[in-house]
């Protein structure tokens, strides 16, 4: 059964699935769909075309669906997708896509966003993700699943961040960052791996230590960049996760890459 605050504004021809509570003050606009067990606490501000998976829970003052925050922008509909089982605390903004960019900005399952933190246009957002406070990403970037931000950490735009990376609080990440890489710095510099995180999901020690191993070959002193990412795929061409790194810098040979810091 639906419940709907008194107070609550909500558009004829939204969509709201079975179970759904949208709480006091609450506006959900005419081109809005929310999932079974949607839970919008109260003062949340739905619009745009945007589609809000099962059992998320919204809490007050956070804004979905808002228009980009860009010059482009000429009020066209673009849209947003969030998957299902987010938890999206206070304050928090996903706007939707550009004409000029993919048009729609995607959010996967099972994410933590606290309270402030920002999705832009076009971002493309993996599942199990976690926000801390007021971490922010800029238009067009992609996230990995898994990806901890922490908090005040800040993405540019069309950034990448592969798989199970830490980003370090109040973290610019200005250059791309590898699958299970860890960054710090207020210019971000790659640390190494998220070993913590790699721990925390169940990987096995052979895998973390082939992992280590690859990355002490990938940023050694030798020869260039390119040649080491030869020799990684060569020797750990059995290693799926190795593999995954060498794909991810592969895929994009026109972006700066996050590497770790020379203190000579």
């Amino acid at each position: 059964m639906t419940a709907v605050h008194p107070t609550a504004i909500v558009h004829e021809a939204a969509k709201l699935g079975a179970g759904v509570e949208i709480g006091p003050y609450s506006i959900v606009g005419p081109d809005v769909v929310l999932g079974d067990g949607v839970r919008l606490l109260s003062h949340v501000c739905i619009e745009g075309v945007t589609e809000i998976g099962e059992a998320c829970v919204v809490h007050p003052f956070a804004r979905l669906g808002g228009d980009p925050q860009h010059l482009g922008h000429k009020g066209e509909k673009t849209r947003l997708i969030v998957g299902p089982r987010n938890m999206i605390r206070e304050g928090v903004t996903f706007n939707t896509g550009t004409v000029a960019g993919r048009g729609v900005t995607t959010i996967g399952a099972d994410g933590l966003f606290m309270s402030g933190s920002h999705v832009a246009h076009d971002c493309i957002v993996g599942n199990n993700t976690v926000f801390a406070q007021n971490a922010t990403l800029g238009g067009h970037v992609v996230i990995g699943d898994f990806v901890f931000m922490g908090g005040l950490a800040a993405v540019h735009q069309f950034g990448r961040i592969g798989r199970y990376a830490f980003v370090g609080g109040l973290s610019a990440v200005t250059k791309d960052i590898i699958p299970y890489g860890s960054v710090w710095g207020v210019h971000a510099h790659l640390e190494g791996l998220n070993l913590v995180g790699l721990k925390r999901r169940g990987f096995a020690r052979d895998t973390i230590n082939d992992l280590r191993a690859a990355y002490r070959l990938l940023f050694a002193d030798e020869g260039t960049l390119q040649e080491r990412i030869d020799d990684v795929a060569r020797v750990f061409a059995h290693v799926e996760q190795v593999m995954e790194i060498v794909d991810f810098i592969r895929a994009d040979a026109n972006r700066p890459l996050c590497l770790p810091r020379n203190d000579d």
